[in-house]
């Protein structure tokens, strides 16, 4: 099988895509990835899936084994990643079972290893990458235009802020995050992104709106029926009811992108190790 077109990472509620050809499990320097990662066609096109936290999610936000997994990716031909994630809404235009394009994250987590580069690291020296841009500009150019007319809500950007989890945020978090004009809110995207662009990867984020936060008056108002909080349930329960409409999504991107390309993601280093 030829090397995968792109590379999934699905996150909370999206544990398996498509039947796997094969599987393989990659034994990296940073230790095992959170599951073997499949191999599969999608449309007759090369893919690998790789559950984030797990197939039975046993991996918190701060526990997931983000080098691994792209150090993995990379290993095995990949060039291009789509993450995939739930998110909650902190602003009224983003509605439930929106599809978003995140093109911007504010980090608010804390001790994570966020470098492949380091003393201690098989990668050595140090590097400062740029993440100005952080989700690949060509990656998500190619998205829109794959998701123009899609049925339901979809957003062509946004920015998330990462909290650490595996907590949700309290009330007064949540009132704060929407202040500041953040749009939506997740435990993960940080830091694979910055990985990835260590790692020279194409990499761009696929959300799905499951929940209010906690903020939920201040969001909807008073016409949303549903006032109860987020909680993990209710987020699977969003999720699994509007899921085929996230796979066309998918599908589409999946089709959009091409298997030769150059972008600037694949010189990330280029004056950028000390």
């Amino acid at each position: 099988m030829e090397p995968p077109v792109l590379a999934i990472i699905g996150g909370t509620g999206f544990y398996k895509f498509l039947e796997p050809v094969s599987e393989v499990s990659p034994q990296t320097p940073y230790g095992p990835t959170s599951a073997p990662i499949s191999l599969s066609l999608l449309d007759g096109r090369p893919v690998a899936f790789l559950p984030r936290h797990g197939r039975d999610h046993e991996y918190l936000p701060h526990e997931i084994p983000y080098r691994a997994n792209l150090w993995a990716f990379r290993e095995l031909g990949v060039r291009q990643i789509l993450g995939l994630n739930t998110v909650g809404s902190l602003q009224t235009e983003y509605r439930r079972g929106d599809l978003v394009l995140v093109d911007q994250f504010i980090d608010r987590t804390s001790g994570r290893i966020d470098t492949f580069f380091g003393k201690d690291s098989p990668e050595k020296g140090s590097a400062h990458i740029s993440s100005a841009y952080p989700y690949c500009l060509r990656m998500r150019d190619l998205a829109k235009g794959a998701l123009t007319g899609i049925e339901g809500g979809f957003h062509d950007a946004a920015t998330v802020v990462v909290t650490q989890g595996p907590r949700f945020g309290t009330l007064a978090e949540s009132r704060w995050y929407r202040s500041q004009g953040w749009h939506v809110l997740n435990m993960t995207q940080y830091p694979e992104v910055v990985l990835a662009r260590e790692q020279e990867l194409c990499y761009m984020n696929l959300s799905y709106v499951t929940d209010y936060d906690v903020a939920l008056a201040e969001v909807v108002g008073a016409e949303e029926e549903d006032t109860g909080v987020v909680s993990h349930a209710r987020v699977l329960q969003a999720f699994s009811a509007d899921s085929g409409r996230f796979v066309e999504a998918v599908t589409r991107i999946v089709n959009a992108l091409p298997a030769e390309f150059d972008c600037s993601c694949r010189h990330a280093l280029d004056g950028a190790r000390t």
